[in-house]
């Protein structure tokens, strides 16, 4: 996969039945007139929205070479919405997170899905997602979609305890995961207990799901964003570097 090339950038709108939301969109672009079709990704913002971060983390995929696209998963309970990292963000973007339902959300991503692959760019067949704290347990359930071959879930806390909505906790849809899996935790999160990350992991080896489990020493919830106090460099390196292996060996025809 290439690195380091142009991407172009737009909001579009995408249609999950009669409800349409914003996403973000970034094409690779290409000097050839007739380009090869290349693979979709759809990225899962934090509870913040598609803020800075979430932008240029569908662009950093954009310019390794995929068609990348993050839709606004909290378009129905805060249009517009996106948030920094102080204690109320924190609190308004938690207020937002229990108002999603499953569902919904899971509707939501394919429709994203298939706004980016509808596009003439783009790769027919599985797609990637990749997600971080609120996205990453939206990712773990966004993995059982049957567009999607390969996951890569960060930090994505109550994955083991909690719903998006109502029924079981999210491990629950372990069994109907699709493709491949990597999970990326830091061994200080205080939001995640060691516990939960072991709970997930015996759930995937138990239903066959394949998958990798990656779990970081010295880095907390959040050690991916380079835009809060958690960041660790060391850390975000390494699990950039494996997500873009999962994807280079998952997606490609």
């Amino acid at each position: 996969m290439a690195s380091n090339i142009q991407v172009k950038t737009e909001t579009v709108e995408v249609s999950n039945g009669n409800f349409k939301l914003p996403a973000y969109l970034a094409l690779p672009t290409d000097a050839d007139s007739d380009p090869a079709p290349v693979p979709a990704v759809v990225v899962l913002q934090e509870i913040f929205g598609v803020n800075a971060h979430i932008r240029d983390v569908t662009e950093r995929l954009a310019r390794l070479g995929y068609v990348a696209i993050a839709p606004a998963l909290y378009h129905r309970q805060a249009p517009g919405f996106e948030a920094g990292y102080t204690a109320a963000d924190v609190k308004l973007g938690r207020q937002y997170k229990v108002q999603t339902r499953a569902d919904q959300l899971l509707g939501d991503i394919q429709a994203a899905l298939r706004y980016a692959q509808n596009l003439p760019q783009t790769r027919s067949g599985g797609a990637g997602c990749i997600g971080f704290c609120f996205g990453g347990h939206v990712a773990y359930l966004a993995a059982t979609l049957p567009e999607v071959a390969a996951t890569a879930a960060f930090y994505g806390a109550g994955i083991t305890d909690t719903s998006l909505g109502p029924g079981e906790p999210t491990i629950a849809c372990t069994s109907e995961i699709n493709g491949i899996l990597y999970g990326f935790f830091g061994q200080e999160d205080d939001l995640i207990p060691l516990a939960a990350v072991d709970e997930i992991e015996a759930a995937l080896e138990r239903e066959n799901v394949p998958h990798k489990i990656f779990r970081y020493a010295d880095a907390g919830h959040g050690f991916f964003c380079d835009r809060r106090d958690s960041y660790r460099p060391t850390a975000a390196a390494d699990a950039w570097e494996k997500t873009q292996t999962l994807f280079a060996q998952t997606l490609q025809p």
